[in-house]
């Protein structure tokens, strides 16, 4: 199977670490949507990543989509999210909050200092979104994270706050979010988290 773009996208990240925790053999694509957008067309109409290609000529277009598909292929023993309950609806519930937190700072913030031409930004939006974001990081923050197995929640939480912290680092600086600091500091250390770093990128940053 083929992963469809680069590691610098939180939600490409989170597939390429499933993948590797999962022992799921890949290959990867590092089309970019802004240098190769035609290109990526082709792959997925909304001209977005992540994209997973399977062996059979499919191609899966959504992260979550994907991740769903990989526990399923992983079966339930193996698999990242938990099967039902309250377990899933926590897991749920922290995905949820790292994810919103990128869609903000990310999709919002960090969009509007760095593309939005600085005559037609809008401060109380940007402030809006900074607000929000932060708020997702704080909640997260406050949440018991056990060193215990890794899962999907943890992914996806430490996917999304290392993008914080590479693109907006005055929002998100060492020490503000102690509990998030260590469950990053623990996975940082995991060869899948390595292999997806962000050094091979060069990364816009917000101020």
């Amino acid at each position: 199977m083929i992963l469809v773009g680069q590691y610098d996208s939180p939600y490409t990240r989170r597939v390429a670490i499933s993948l590797m925790v999962l022992g799921i053999s890949y290959e990867h694509d590092t089309r970019s949507v802004f240098g190769d957008f035609d290109s990526m067309r082709k792959t997925n109409p909304l001209g977005r990543i992540p994209n997973l290609i399977l062996d059979n000529g499919e191609t899966l277009i959504d992260s979550a989509a994907i991740l769903d598909h990989l526990d399923e292929t992983a079966g339930p023993e193996h698999a990242l999210m938990p099967r039902a309950g309250k377990a899933r609806r926590d897991a749920w519930h922290r995905i949820a909050l790292a994810n919103g937190a990128v869609d903000k700072i990310g999709g919002g913030h960090n969009y509007e200092v760095l593309i939005r031409p600085s005559q037609y930004r809008w401060p109380e939006w940007i402030e809006r979104c900074k607000t929000q974001g932060l708020g997702a990081l704080a909640a997260l923050d406050a949440l018991d994270w056990p060193d215990a197995r890794i899962d999907q929640a943890q992914i996806t939480t430490v996917c999304a706050f290392d993008y914080v912290q590479v693109t907006a680092p005055r929002l998100a600086p060492k020490g503000r979010y102690p509990n998030l600091d260590k469950l990053a500091d623990r996975l940082r250390a995991r060869p899948e988290f390595q292999k997806t770093s962000f050094s091979d990128y060069a990364v816009p940053k917000a101020d």
